[in-house]
């Protein structure tokens, strides 16, 4: 049974839609982000420049937390990418609601095999949020799915790009995977949020 949710994390709040509760289902483990927590992580990402007019993918976005808080603040166009059809039934449900339906798409696919997937012939992205379940980013060394999701990603992001990781506290993500750098890392109780950029070819 699905529910307009009232839980810590599942609301829009800030921008145009702020305020909006989304729809989610009563049993499904979404590990929230406090409303705190989502503020501290999109101050982060506005110091950076980034979300105004930017092209956008929110890869395992549940019920679309993430991307949705994305275009309420200005984001140019979010691709959602969940592999639970059921989930991406309310994910398009609130993608609706919320009145986005022309600037997103949902792609029903596991997002460890297609990365942030591109429009034929549409150009890369700017920001790339990154949230499976923890117990897929225990193993984060060479080989591990987090590894290979960002092989992927090495040709879906723009230079100077940023891609944004959960994981659960405790998690020791490397300082590079590939042409990806650590540029800022962050814990709040019990989860920790890392942010990748695509290095310049200066660099």
């Amino acid at each position: 049974m699905w529910q307009e949710a009232g839980r810590i994390g599942m609301r829009i709040i800030a921008g145009a839609r702020r305020g909006m509760h989304l729809l989610c289902p009563k049993t499904q483990d979404t590990r929230p982000i406090t409303d705190r927590v989502k503020e501290s992580l999109f101050n982060i990402l506005n110091n950076y420049g980034l979300l105004i007019d930017q092209r956008v993918a929110d890869l395992f976005s549940g019920v679309g937390s993430l991307g949705l808080e994305a275009l309420s603040r200005n984001a140019a166009f979010v691709t959602f990418v969940e592999q639970d059809p059921k989930i991406a039934a309310y994910l398009e449900k609130n993608i609706a609601k919320a009145g986005f339906v022309a600037q997103s798409r949902v792609v029903r696919a596991n997002a460890f095999r297609c990365g942030a997937p591109l429009e034929a012939a549409g150009p890369k992205y700017d920001l790339v949020f990154v949230d499976p379940p923890y117990a897929r980013t225990r193993e984060v060394g060479v080989g591990s799915p987090l590894a290979q999701l960002f092989e992927v990603l090495a040709g879906q992001v723009v230079e100077k790009g940023v891609v944004v990781v959960r994981t659960e506290a405790g998690v020791s993500l490397p300082q590079t995977y590939g042409p990806f750098t650590v540029i800022d890392a962050r814990r709040w109780g019990s989860m920790s949020i890392v942010l990748y950029q695509v290095r310049g070819h200066d660099e």
